[in-house]
């Protein structure tokens, strides 16, 4: 806690100073370091030592509190800040160093190899010379690291080469580290050659990707930065170092096929992380020949490698995710000495430095998403998904020119029972969790339908935190692939077959509620189109119900409308689909409000606990529970009912208000659905309703009646006018016997009311009237502006559309 204290202290007490040195991150940094170790005396500076190394840094506040540097445990140490030295007998480091020439400087700070290079190399003079110098010394572990080969060439030829070499570490005019811009290139004293300065917001300051571990020692004529390495001369540009690099021809090619070669030879900062030969080698054939031979795949593979920032190894000391490219993300950081891609090693050579950007060789290639095939986007909890769809043999089924969205169930949702299935089963169940088209997350929406390959409707449910299809809902990970998307569910999706009323019929354990709700007329809501919730009591919650109990509940339809009707919610809610532990206030038909929550993946009801939710309708969604639903608002004015409703409900109390009576509660509130789009005919829009039509046909007795029942509407002559012209429209009834032709007249007459959202036609024969067959029909209605249908010439003159009915 303390040490968070000090970092956010200093963070504000450098805040004001912030703008006015932006990229003075070094200077900041090493501001920290110093209130870190002000217990330790003036002028002392704390830094993090990785162990088992020499490597040491001014850490930001996050290396400092974690206690590592690229995963690795540091241990503290405290030193006199730059420019400050120590005394005999005192705390801290009161004393500031001498201030020397540039070659004195050079033993100040500790770089006597590069003091004795300079000697040696003639270097002595200049620099102990008038002037303003800047030189990056290398430190003597820096020499020490260096290839035994060049080093041996210097030492050789000690007047040129080791002279120039010296002299590509100096610029010959001061720069302090507040003066070393990010991306800045400075001019060094040998040939011009290019110097690459790159500032980080973690303080690390590199030059040519070495990192200044000592900087700003003023000297008379200069200033000094100790660097950790030797700095090698800048090649030309990253497309340049590609094409002369045989290591890299499969890079190379891919680059080329993809036209992204040329964009690495232009001005930038880039950072490539190039496979080698190798690396590609170890692809799958197929996967690659694939890539290859696809622009956009290659294009995106080649591109998902690159950064638009310039990132060297040094300046690493944690992961942090930068952007390609392509768009997607990678995450860079270290393992000790190594450098890691998504927290693989993998690089294995570093800092390439170019012109326009710095490289590093790693040993796989990076395959983003949007150059895989959708199959190939599942990970780690996916597996027994994409596994089972290839053994299935349903692969084949996603083209690689088409487009599919996988709705993916985690390996957790596969049961024993479930992987034991006959295998057609299995394949069947798979086809549900496969769509025709490629949707993404952000195209999903509320009561949206989706088929799939199987031709299987599912639908979509939109709450507030959660995007459900069916009866399971999403978690975090969705993908693009180049032919499709992948959604991750918690379960396996099961598309709803029955209606709500034909699972309670089906169901035992609901033979009670089931007989109250036909009792109270309710059975027909059920069983029509719509969206619903109903949460279903078992027949246990109506135990100690008797049959005289169950007659006087049913003898007031009122109230058992009021108390079932309480169990009904319009809309679709999944349980799996609500905020963990949030309530949620619903609005019943009844008028009273539900009270819902999840808590440890389990449906509370009124804080009841659902014994099974999730259960899928085609017109809805059912929950399960043991007990009774009553609006605790609600008072009971009877004596009778209230004994009833005591023995089944003890969990609240149930008011009392002798004579009060439960508000009527008309139908209405279920209306059929009708269904208003758009589709083009002749080139124009037409607004199309959709409407049920049901039809009834009752058998009594020998003549034959049509009659019309209005459900609301206002249709008129110009809708029946419509409805005839359209040769689509054209109605054939066969009814028993020989019959005869109806003119236009006769068919209008008929069927006057034809485009109500109800036509009832009820033939009648001997007997009492017994309904045979009920079927839901769609009639299309088509509003202005709507095609005109040119009569048919015949040679007699024009056509008649006629309609044949028999007679018995």
């Amino acid at each position: 806690m303390k040490i968070f204290f000090l970092c956010t202290f200093s963070i504000f007490l450098l805040s004001a100073f912030e703008q006015a040195a932006a990229s003075a991150h070094y200077d900041k940094i090493l501001t920290h370091s110093r209130i870190r170790a002000r217990d330790q005396g003036p002028n002392v500076c704390a830094l993090q030592q990785v162990m088992g190394t020499k490597k040491k840094y001014f850490s930001t506040c996050r290396n400092w509190y974690q206690g590592a540097i690229c995963g690795k445990k540091a241990t503290v140490l405290y030193e006199c800040c730059p420019g400050y030295m120590k005394m005999d007998g005192t705390r801290g480091c009161p004393a500031v160093a001498p201030i020397d020439h540039v070659y004195g400087t050079l033993g100040i700070v500790g770089a006597t190899s590069t003091q004795e290079y300079s000697d040696i190399s003639k270097l002595r003079e200049e620099i102990e010379g008038r002037g303003s110098f800047t030189f990056f010394a290398p430190s003597n572990e820096a020499w020490e690291q260096l290839n035994s080969e060049i080093h041996r060439n210097l030492i050789d030829n000690v007047n040129i080469e080791l002279y120039n070499a010296l002299h590509h570490h100096m610029v010959n005019k001061r720069m302090l580290t507040k003066d070393l811009k990010n991306g800045m290139t400075l001019v060094s004293m040998y040939n011009d050659q290019k110097l690459l300065i790159n500032h980080y917001p973690n303080g690390v300051v590199t030059v040519n990707c070495a990192r200044i571990i000592h900087g700003n020692q003023i000297a008379t004529n200069g200033v000094v930065h100790v660097v950790d390495r030797v700095l090698t001369a800048v090649g030309n540009t990253v497309q340049d170092f590609i094409e002369v690099e045989d290591d890299l021809s499969s890079l190379r090619a891919a680059a080329i096929t993809s036209d992204v070669l040329d964009i690495l030879g232009k001005p930038g900062h880039y950072t490539l992380f190039a496979p080698t030969n190798e690396a590609f080698e170890r692809l799958p054939r197929g996967v690659l020949e694939r890539i290859m031979g696809d622009k956009v795949a290659s294009e995106a593979l080649v591109k998902f490698h690159i950064l638009n920032t310039l990132q060297c190894s040094e300046a690493i000391t944690g992961g942090a995710v930068y952007e390609t490219l392509e768009g997607n993300t990678v995450e860079i950081g270290c393992d000790g000495e190594s450098l890691t891609v998504n927290g693989v090693k993998m690089v294995k050579r570093k800092d390439i430095v170019t012109s326009n950007g710095v490289i590093h060789l790693i040993d796989q290639v990076l395959i983003p998403d949007s150059a895989k095939q959708v199959i190939e986007l599942g990970g780690a909890q996916q597996t027994t998904f994409t596994e089972l769809v290839a053994q299935l043999g349903l692969t084949s089924s996603l083209r690689p020119e088409g487009q599919y969205t996988l709705l993916a169930p985690l390996n957790g949702a596969f049961s024993d029972d479930t992987l034991r299935m006959d295998q057609r089963l299995l394949r069947a169940i798979l086809q549900n969790h496969i769509i025709k088209v490629k949707v993404g997350l952000n195209e999903l929406y509320n009561g949206q339908e989706l088929e799939t390959i199987g031709g299987k409707l599912l639908r979509v449910f939109v709450y507030r935190t959660a995007v459900c299809i069916e009866n399971s809902c999403m978690v975090r990970g969705s993908k693009e692939g180049r032919n499709g998307f992948i959604h991750i569910f918690r379960q396996i999706i099961s598309p709803a077959e029955k209606t709500l009323h034909e699972m309670l019929k089906n169901d035992k354990r609901f033979s009670v509620f089931l007989s109250l709700v036909k009792a109270a007329d309710l059975d027909d809501v059920l069983s029509r189109p719509g969206e619903w919730t109903l949460f279903v009591p078992t027949n246990d919650a109506f135990k100690g119900l008797t049959d005289d109990d169950k007659a006087i509940l049913i003898r007031d339809k009122n109230a058992l409308r009021n108390i079932l009707l309480y169990h009904l919610i319009q809309g679709v809610f999944i349980g799996s689909g609500f905020e963990p532990g949030v309530t949620n206030i619903l609005k019943t038909i009844q008028g009273g409000k539900l009270y819902l929550k999840t808590v440890n993946d389990t449906l509370l009801i009124n804080e009841l606990k659902s014994r099974e939710s999730d259960l899928m309708a085609t017109n809805g969604v059912i929950h399960v529970i043991d007990k009774l639903l009553y609006p605790a608002d609600v008072p009971v004015g009877n004596d009778q009912l209230l004994t009833i409703l005591k023995k089944l409900i003890k969990y609240i109390q149930i008011k009392f208000v002798r004579d009060s009576t439960f508000k009527e509660i008309p139908l209405t509130f279920y209306k059929p659905i009708i269904k208003t789009y758009t589709k083009i005919i002749d080139g124009r829009p037409v607004e199309v309703t959709e409407k049920k039509v049901t039809e009834e046909r009752i058998i009594q007795g020998p003549e034959i009646k049509y009659t019309r029942i209005t459900a609301g509407g206002s249709d008129n002559e110009e809708n029946l006018k419509k409805l005839l012209e359209e040769e689509v429209t054209k109605v054939t009834k066969f009814i028993e016997g020989d019959g005869h032709l109806l003119e236009d007249e006769e068919i209008k007459r008929l069927l006057q009311g034809a485009g109500t959202e109800y036509t009832k036609v009820t033939k009648v024969i001997e007997g009492e009237p017994q309904i045979i067959e009920r079927e839901i029909k769609e009639v299309h209605l088509e509003e202005a502006p709507v095609r005109r249908v040119p009569p048919r010439r015949t040679q007699g003159g024009a056509a008649r559309r006629r309609t044949r009915l028999a007679h018995s």
